[in-house]
């Protein structure tokens, strides 16, 4: 069951009190190259993105902000370090929120600036705290990064922004390493009510940085925890969106799309059926179509079954293959016929639920 924390608004998207957790990604492009940035941000829009964050070390940077803005469609986070200033000038130029750790801007009278302009223009601020920021207090308190350290810092930085009359609050708190992250949740959403953003820092590769994003994110995500989500690649954030999706969807928290399921492969496997499962499932990203699943299997053995229980299957044979649909054997096609075969079928779906492709979905691979 889902955490009930406080509701806060982001541009025209609202977080917390229960609502759909939303994927979040970074852009890695120069801030002040407005086209670049914005190029990279409907693409990160189209794929799934819902929240972007953008860095904000100077002026120019903050001043692009206005632009940007102008040109896409999902709330505008800035992402401050150490200068106060980039804060207020983000919220002058348009931020629809603003991510700071308190304690690397200086001291209260600067934080306190900040959070006046927050507070007049109602603009949340995401207190970001993780384990390469520990106060050295904190570090000496603890003996070292711990996740009981993480959340003291967090908290400490909430209540100075509280104390300040302002209570339009995110919280992060970040680490690399899994479990530690992983009971800095638990702990953090026992003591406070504010929405959490939720991932893994500094991940890794492509490879790495999803095994340990899945399994974290797993951990934290299965206990209710977490309002918005970002999964920290070393890569194309592209990757980001589509791994969330996907973590996500596994676990019950996300619907739609299409859902491809394939066999391991063995010594049965007679086609080749680790190039088809990767086809399939690059060819089902276009398909308009909400919770189905097609089955790509490589033998009669688990075959059958697994296309009996999706709502579109193939399973193969030598050099050959079944094409299904609800357990039903449609066709018999040698092995370089079945991807259009399947495709025909998806559009057929498509055609049946009043979700029919344009000629420009069509035209993709």
């Amino acid at each position: 069951m889902r955490k009930h924390t406080k509701t806060i608004k982001i541009g025209d998207r609202v977080i917390g009190g229960g609502n759909p957790i939303l994927i979040q990604s970074m852009t890695n492009t120069k801030t002040e190259d407005v086209k670049g940035t914005v190029e990279q941000i409907q693409r990160l829009t189209a794929a799934g993105c819902e929240i972007i964050r953008c860095t904000v070390p100077g002026m120019e940077a903050a001043e692009a902000l206005t632009e940007i803005k102008k040109q896409i469609t999902i709330p505008l986070v800035a992402d401050i370090h150490f200068d106060y200033r980039m804060a207020i000038a983000a919220m002058e130029h348009g931020a629809d929120k603003i991510r700071i750790n308190p304690g690397n801007i200086g001291g209260r009278d600067r934080v306190k600036a900040v959070v006046d302009v927050a507070k007049e223009r109602r603009i949340p601020i995401r207190v970001g705290v993780n384990s390469g920021s520990l106060e050295e207090e904190l570090l000496e308190k603890y003996g070292g990064v711990t996740a009981e350290g993480l959340v003291e810092s967090a908290l400490d930085k909430v209540h100075m922004i509280e104390d300040l009359d302002y209570d339009q609050l995110v919280i992060s708190i970040k680490s690399s390493d899994v479990l530690m992250c992983a009971r800095a949740h638990e702990l953090i959403a026992e003591k406070t009510d504010y929405p959490l953003h939720v991932g893994i820092t500094e991940a890794g590769t492509l490879y790495s940085g999803n095994i340990k994003s899945a399994a974290g994110l797993g951990i934290i995500l299965y206990q209710g925890i977490g309002d918005t989500i970002r999964v920290s690649l070393t890569g194309d954030p592209i990757e980001e969106i589509k791994s969330a999706r996907r973590i996500l969807k596994t676990l019950g928290l996300r619907k739609g799309g299409i859902e491809v399921v394939s066999c391991p492969t063995c010594g049965r496997t007679q086609i080749d059926l680790i190039g088809l499962a990767n086809q399939v499932e690059t060819m089902v990203e276009n398909f308009p179509l909400d919770d189905v699943k097609v089955a790509v299997m490589g033998c009669v053995v688990n075959g059958p079954g697994e296309s009996k229980e999706a709502d579109l299957g193939i399973a193969g044979g030598k050099g050959v293959g079944l094409l299904f649909r609800k357990g039903e054997i449609l066709k018999r096609l040698p092995e370089e016929e079945l991807l259009g075969a399947l495709r025909e079928e998806l559009e057929k779906l498509a055609e049946e639920r009043g979700r029919g492709m344009n000629a420009a979905e069509l035209e993709k691979p």
